[in-house]
Formats: C-alpha cells, sequence, structure tokens
C-alpha cells in the first residue's frame, strides 16, 4: 500500500480510482464497511482503491478548543486500511487553500483532477468544503454531474446507539472494552516505544514492565488494571523467526496491563505499563503494540508492599483466565 502526505505528492500519473473520505478515527465498523464498499467498486470498476483521511484532526482548524482525543494514529488507520485491502492512502492537514475551498472546488481539484476519481463512497454524515457546507447530498448532486458514481453509506447502528468514534470515546473513558471491542471489530490497540520508568516493578515487585507513555492528544482507557496483549513489533530486515529475550516478535503475548498514576507510589506521570506473562526481555527502546481486551479492576492505593504484590498476583490470575477464553 502507498502514503501519500498531501494531495500535491500523489503522482500524476495515478490511474483511475474509487475514493472514500474521512478522519476514519478508530477504523470502527462503520468505517470498515465503507472501505468494503470502496474496494468492491474499485474491482467492479477497474480501477484502484484510495482512502482520503485527515492529520491533524479538522477541528484542530474549526474548533481548537474541542479537539477529541485520538483514537487511532494516522499510522494506525493506514495499517487498518490495508488490512481491508485499500491500495492508497492521501493523509491530507488542513491548509488555508484546502479550507477555502468551495464544495465544488473540492470535487474538481481534490477527487477529478488529482485522484483522477470514478466513484467516492461517503457516510450520510459527511461535510467537505469551505465552512463544512458541502453534505453527502451536496457531493451526491455536484459529483454525479461531473460524472463520479457517489455511494452514501448510512451509519452503522448497533442496538441502541449509532457506531461512531464519540460514542466509543465515552466507553473506552469508563474502561468498558468489551462495548469498544464490538464497535472497533477488534481489540483497542496503543502502539508506541517502550521507555524506562520508575524502576520498581522489576527491582521491589518481581513484576519488570513495559513502560509507554502518549501524549495527551491521544485517547487511553480509563485509569485501570487490564487483561491484554503486548506485542513485539519487528524491525526492519528482522528475521521472521527473531526474538527480544524469550520473547517472540511479532506474536501478541497475554499481559496484565496497568493504566494510571501509580498511586501507590505518589503522583506519577500517566503510563501503560504492561508485565507479560511467562516472559522476558529488555524492551527498551522497542515499538510494541498493546491490546486490551478486559478491565479486570480500577487503580487502587495499597498500604504495603506485600498487598500490592498480592493484588498484582491476582490481576495475573485473572488475565491468563482472560486471555484462555479468547
Amino acid at each position: 500500500m502507498t502514503i501519500w502526505y498531501g494531495l500535491d505528492r500523489v503522482p500524476d500519473d495515478l490511474g483511475e480510482t474509487v475514493v472514500t473520505i474521512g478522519v476514519f478515527d478508530g477504523v470502527h465498523r462503520g468505517h470498515q464497511e465503507l472501505m468494503r464498499r470502496t474496494v468492491q467498486t474499485a474491482e467492479d470498476l477497474h480501477a484502484e482503491s484510495v482512502m482520503i483521511t485527515f492529520d491533524p484532526h479538522p477541528t484542530v482548524v474549526f474548533l481548537p478548543e474541542a479537539v477529541p482525543p485520538l483514537l487511532t494514529p494516522v499510522e494506525e488507520r493506514a495499517r487498518q486500511a490495508e488490512l481491508m485491502g485499500i491500495d492508497h492512502v492521501v493523509v491530507i492537514a488542513f491548509t488555508p487553500e484546502i479550507s477555502s475551498w468551495s464544495p465544488e472546488e473540492y470535487i474538481q481539484k481534490a477527487l477529478i483532477e488529482t485522484l483522477h476519481a470514478q466513484g467516492v463512497i461517503i457516510g450520510t454524515n459527511f461535510t467537505f468544503g469551505k465552512d463544512a457546507s458541502g453534505t453527502s447530498q451536496t457531493m451526491k448532486e455536484i459529483g454525479e454531474r461531473k460524472g463520479l458514481k457517489v455511494d452514501v453509506v448510512e451509519l452503522l447502528e448497533d442496538g441502541d446507539h449509532v457506531v461512531c468514534s464519540t460514542w466509543i470515546r465515552d466507553r473506552l473513558a469508563q474502561g468498558d472494552m468489551e462495548a469498544v471491542s464490538a464497535a472497533l471489530g477488534r481489540a483497542f490497540t496503543v502502539t508506541g516505544e517502550v521507555e524506562h520508568g520508575a524502576g520498581r516493578g522489576g527491582r521491589a515487585l518481581g513484576f519488570p514492565t513495559a513502560n509507554q507513555y502518549f501524549p495527551e492528544k491521544f485517547a487511553l482507557p480509563a485509569e485501570g488494571v487490564y487483561a491484554g496483549y503486548l506485542e513485539v513489533l519487528p524491525r526492519a530486515g528482522e528475521d521472521a523467526d527473531a526474538k527480544v529475550g524469550t520473547m517472540p516478535v511479532g506474536q501478541p503475548l497475554p499481559a496484565a496491563i496497568s493504566v494510571g498514576h501509580n498511586p501507590t507510589f505518589g503522583h506519577e506521570p500517566l503510563s501503560v505499563e504492561s508485565f507479560v506473562l511467562d516472559h522476558e526481555a529488555d524492551l527498551y527502546g522497542r515499538e510494541v503494540r498493546v491490546s486490551f481486551i478486559q478491565h479486570l479492576r480500577g487503580q487502587e492505593t495499597y498500604d504495603s508492599m506485600d498487598e500490592l504484590i498480592a493484588a498484582i498476583d491476582r490481576d495475573v490470575q485473572h488475565t491468563r483466565e482472560a486471555c484462555a477464553r479468547r
């Protein structure tokens, strides 16, 4: 899959395409339906499939005081798009020029002249053009007048709610990982480099953890302890059967995961700390992907190290049970 950062990076010789457009934060089941239809329509028209996404989030320009925390960085959105069969991803930043385009200019310049689009797949809540004045109906009317096949997809409903990024953020903030997983169609993940923490896990507790720290702009589950998995990501040129310590690279391993400020030791920076069951490795500087499957308990403060160690022992056992049910 090809990723172009900016419309000006799209090659002039790109063939005909079918395009889907959106922030795609979370790449949830509703987004996946847009991608499925895009890939299928592209196959039907003997064209290539393209996903347009935005980084940073468009509200940075339109409503900076209300920018939502990101569920998925743009790299993860692109990875999920590739898994769905998308051929190309275009990442667009809202420049003053692009944000000033009228809906008709947007269609003409971005879709027709740059991407040679033959079809467009969007959701019913899609807006575009200057001051978000264009709607899905605008796209349909102008696009079809210009020879585009426009498919407007209804929002996905699941029981009493619409599957959307806002709803997922709310459930994530409650630590409801089962609901989040159902909406995403997969476990919620975070990816980042393992950094040095306070050093207490290995030295004092006997539970060495892989510590990750994320900017505030990224969404994390509610503070607490979770069952899940940690996967050491491969480096360029690394053998398929590589290991770090006893951990096979590229294989999700059961892990007890803590999200919080370590209240027993004082108010430390918010971190994601993963204790990988039955394995040991020096992971400092490695990129790892952590998946959350079940909330086990909230963050608690303990009066002694013995109480804390007993609680972690219980967390490890509950993690084994949760992973065994997967």
